[in-house]
């Protein structure tokens, strides 16, 4: 088969082309049609892993049943590679295995200037240390080989875009826009925000700097956001499809609460859900903070709000400190201190509060961070767990099952709890030696390093990322459940059948005369 191709362009990046994505997956799906997503390159520090198939053909990966490096059965910690979160949930909508194809090349910023790049679900260190523009002609066979390999497997491939497609100092060197929709003949969507206002000029101007055969493949303006009487729109669509020839095929209304998690941003306040709240979950908005999408279970669960904190302010009347993963630990860490978090976090503590790190987050709870291959950075921990971490060389980047041993505590109802999720990290956290020499444990309450716990029982630390998608482990912390993605994933796909034109989503996926 040859699938017929949709993709979502963007006037600007936050214009909403990730959720409607989803959203068409979802659609696409329902329909009884074999659905994959796509994104050439997605820049994130929010990653998921999974399964390399493709790597395995081509004999880089142990053979089935073998013991990896780190040790362990293959079964129970399968090697992984990373894709983007919004790229894995895209798959998860469409019914589809996640696949490293569906999102060839990731950037995983690590500061303003410079990115990890991973290719085909793993990190490449030559290309990470190439400037900019000279990576298209190195990655682009490997990303058209991913899209054509979708493209024969399935009915229907529904493709995200990135920032704009009329990003004109970038235009010869693209990768992710309009060479890929020009590449794959797409029918494209071009969605804008039209709560910050120019929306009619964003779609006009973007259409009109882009090539007339890059145009032709325009097939409908969306206006994302808007709030109050779409009748008052009139008679700009008209106009507008007048001086080009496309028209408005949807007015979406605003939508706070669709429940898909984030992928770019932190999460704003007012999307949080009404009702008495009874427990205020504080975490650390660090500046490359990672996973941040795995959040959005708590914000769902009846009575929990979820702050994101810049300053010590923001976590008065916190029951729980969360300190999220972070792509730069060390340098997030001694964000934290410019800020003087972390006295608020040492004061949280100090008083019993309950404290949780996870990943990036365990490490800094620790007593140093350890950089010998100057991987992140040497630093001093934040001193609440008698932990140090090394980092190493080597990427850990896999699937994990596991359970919990006895806690005590805050943190007791996830005694004997197995929980399942994923690890993304390079550093490796031990027992501080002259600590433990002195008698001064961290509880491990995960096997291999996994978790651990203060003797007080309000402070944990944790590697494993997913943790609250887990409905095990929502059960057993809050004796409720939040919404499945799958009902968020049907929740988008009745949104847009609701609010787009009669037929119109009919024609994007039409079989070509």
């Amino acid at each position: 088969m040859s699938a017929r191709c949709v993709m979502v362009l963007g006037t600007t990046s936050g214009a909403g082309k990730s959720w409607l994505t989803t959203a068409l997956c979802r659609h696409c799906a329902r329909l009884g049609l074999k659905v994959a997503p796509f994104k050439a390159q997605n820049m994130s520090n929010n990653a998921r892993v999974v399964a390399p198939t493709l790597h395995r053909s081509r004999g880089s990966l142990p053979p089935e049943g073998a013991d990896f490096p780190w040790g362990g059965p293959a079964e129970n910690r399968s090697l992984g590679g990373e894709i983007g979160s919004a790229q894995y949930f895209q798959a998860l909508a469409a019914r589809a295995e996640p696949d490293v194809r569906m999102n060839p090349l990731l950037l995983k910023p690590e500061t303003d200037t410079r990115s990890q790049v991973v290719l085909m679900g793993r990190v490449n260190d030559a290309l990470s240390r190439m400037p900019w523009r000279d990576r298209s002609l190195h990655v682009w066979p490997q990303i058209a080989a991913a899209l054509d390999a979708l493209r024969e497997e399935n009915d229907v491939v529904v493709i995200e875009g990135a920032g704009s497609p009329a990003e004109i100092n970038l235009h010869d060197s693209d990768i992710v826009n309009m060479r890929v929709a020009l590449h794959a003949k797409a029918r494209c969507l071009l969605v804008t925000d039209i709560d910050r206002g120019g929306a009619f000029a964003h779609l006009y101007g973007t259409w009109a700097l882009l090539p007339a055969q890059e145009r032709a493949l325009i097939h409908g303006f969306v206006l994302n956001k808007f709030r109050g009487d779409a009748s008052l729109l009139a008679p700009a669509p008209q106009m507008l499809q007048d001086l080009t020839g496309v028209p408005t095929v949807a007015t979406l209304p605003m939508w706070w609460q669709h429940g898909l998690p984030e992928e770019d941003g932190v999460f704003d306040d007012r999307t949080h859900a009404s009702g008495a709240v009874s427990k205020t979950v504080v975490v650390m908005a660090c500046p490359r903070i990672s996973n941040l999408d795995e959040f959005q279970p708590l914000r769902n669960v009846p009575g929990v709000r979820v702050v994101w904190a810049r300053t010590p302010a923001e976590c008065v009347g916190a029951d729980w400190i969360v300190l999220p993963g972070s792509k730069a630990t060390a340098a997030d860490l001694a964000w934290l201190r410019t800020q003087g978090l972390d006295r608020a976090i040492a004061a949280h503590a100090a008083q019993g509060g309950a404290v949780l790190g996870v990943c990036g987050g365990l490490q800094m709870l620790g007593e140093a961070l350890i950089d010998p291959h100057g991987i992140d950075g040497n630093a001093p921990g934040l001193g609440l767990l008698p932990l140090v971490t090394q980092f190493e060389l080597e990427k850990t980047v896999r699937h994990t099952q596991t359970a919990f041993g006895e806690l005590t505590g805050l943190w007791s109802a996830l005694t004997g709890v197995t929980a399942a999720g994923y690890e993304i990290h390079h550093g490796r956290t031990v027992q501080h030696p002259a600590m433990a020499a002195g008698g001064d444990l961290a509880r491990e309450v995960l096997p291999g390093g996994l978790g651990w716990q203060n003797a007080a029982g309000n402070v944990l630390g944790i590697y494993l990322h997913g943790l609250f998608e887990d409905p095990r482990v929502l059960h057993a912390l809050f004796g409720a459940a939040a919404p499945t993605l799958e009902t968020v994933f049907d929740g988008l796909a009745d949104f847009i059948e609701t609010h787009f034109e009669p037929g119109a989503l009919e024609q994007l996926i039409a079989p070509r005369p």
